[in-house]
């Protein structure tokens, strides 16, 4: 086989620090480890922030077309035909490309990417245990709607979803890795190199799994992070109140530790299901004679608080919302190593296409890593920018971080997250850090001028007004 195959698993609201082999010795998640033995972690793997509270519809966005954040179609519900996704790439240049699971971009973009799939997923978040999906259409036509109520409690007024059944009691994540793996069955001894992409609804809430992992963690157990606050000190722009951001109403106000530490303990078990099916792929490579010759990425597609700050969803821009788990393995990427480079994910989609000798599309700005998993040094990127909407902006280097918001300007924070990596220590209006309070807002006006200036994302100016 002239090319290596590409496993990529994409998991929803995986946090970056949540794998036991590096560095969670609360969670157990040994195909997690396993994986990172195989090949090469990130710790400081990011996503650039959100243009929606729904974060993780610009994310995936990004990661399937390289384009930066504000270069998006809007929040990231299209990707335009002008921007080759990831999967048409690899489609283009002869690999059998398949789709499972979650897509949350839009069904033009997904029926271009993908030669074939199952169990489609056509949304946000669900019950783990009622998704509605799809069969894969070779045509591209998605039409077939069903009526649901998201809130039957309390509203009487359906909506429609794009899906052709529900698999009644089966939970997304053994949904769609048992597709998966059917689909890795059946290529065994096939020429064609494939393209496979799983992107799971876990370990999104509702924070449901099968018994055995619930009872994995006892949330008596469960230490609490050290920058748990019962609230967060300043309003940072979003009203749950009147539903603008529904993660925050997953625990009451003010947090307690009680129930932060049963969301963590949820949390986890959730990713410990994540964990089980990864070794049933692992296991169907292994079988099938592909592994050696099979690229595996598996990260998030971005973080959660989860009782940090006293926040409990990812519409923020501290380092628990914007880093996210990513380790790579497969022949010629370095096992056992980690890397603390600075990279973000919609950079794997140039460094995959290095990796199998495919030319990058010239509507991709990711820029390729692929230095770093031959464990040299890659200096891509030395600092790095955020936004969250309208409503914040950050910047980090190699030490600081900068946050400034646009409700409360009087609130900017500066971190050193050298000495302070859980961000509890403000420093932004301490005499002796002002010159680097400077030169981080003067960093982050350059990168508005390259990221933001000329761009016709609704979300650009309004933060800068």
């Amino acid at each position: 086989m002239s090319k290596p195959n590409v496993l990529f698993i994409l998991a929803d609201d995986e946090r970056f620090d949540t794998i036991h082999a590096l560095g969670n010795d609360q969670i157990q998640t040994p195909n997690l480890d396993r994986l990172a033995a195989m090949g090469t972690a990130f710790t400081h793997a990011h996503i650039p922030g959100g243009t929606s509270g729904a974060v993780c519809m610009p994310s995936r966005a990004m990661i399937n077309s390289g384009k930066t954040l504000f270069h998006l179609y809007g929040a990231g519900e299209q990707i335009p035909q002008s921007h080759v996704t990831m999967g048409e790439c690899f489609r283009k240049n002869g690999y059998h490309t398949i789709g499972i699971g979650k897509w949350h971009n839009g069904v033009e973009s997904f029926a271009r990417s993908f030669s074939d799939g199952d169990n489609i997923f056509f949304g946000g978040m669900w019950d783990h245990w009622n998704v509605p999906v799809n069969s894969y259409h070779p045509d591209g036509k998605y039409e077939n709607h069903i009526n649901y109520v998201p809130d039957f409690q309390h509203c009487n007024h359906p909506m429609d979803m794009i899906a052709e059944r529900i698999s009644a009691g089966v939970h997304s994540t053994d949904l769609f890795t048992d597709c998966a793996v059917d689909f890795l069955n059946r290529r065994k001894g096939e020429e064609q190199p494939f393209f496979l992409y799983m992107a799971l609804l876990a370990p999104h809430d509702p924070r449901t799994m099968p018994e055995r992992f619930r009872k994995m963690y006892d949330p008596d157990q469960i230490r609490l992070p050290e920058n748990f606050r019962d609230n967060h000190p300043f309003d940072i722009g979003i009203n749950p109140k009147i539903g603008e951001d529904r993660d925050e109403n997953l625990a009451a106000y003010p947090r307690t530790e009680s129930e932060i530490r049963r969301h963590i303990a949820d949390y986890y078990g959730m990713i410990s299901h994540i964990d089980y099916n990864i070794g049933k792929l692992l296991e169907a490579l292994e079988k099938n004679g592909q592994l050696e010759n099979t690229i595996i990425v598996y990260t998030g597609d971005n973080g959660l608080a989860v009782g940090q700050h006293g926040l409990m969803g990812k519409q923020s821009l501290y380092d628990h919302s914007v880093r996210v788990p990513l380790m790579i393995a497969g022949k010629g990427v370095k096992e056992n190593a980690r890397t603390s480079d600075y990279v973000y994910l919609l950079d794997i989609y140039p460094t995959l296409c290095e990796m199998c000798g495919i030319p990058i599309p010239e509507s991709v700005e990711g820029k390729s890593f692929l230095p770093a998993l031959k464990g040299e040094k890659c200096n891509n990127r030395e600092d790095l920018y955020f936004a969250y909407t309208h409503l914040i902006r950050a910047v980090k280097d190699r030490r600081y971080k900068l946050l400034e918001y646009k409700l409360h300007p009087e609130e900017t924070q500066l971190f050193d997250l050298e000495q302070d990596p859980l961000e509890l220590n403000n420093l932004a209006n301490h005499p002796d850090y002002q010159e680097i309070r400077a030169r981080l807002k003067a960093r982050m006006l350059e990168y508005r001028a390259e990221w933001e200036n000329n761009s016709e994302n609704q979300y650009t100016d309004l933060y800068w007004e």
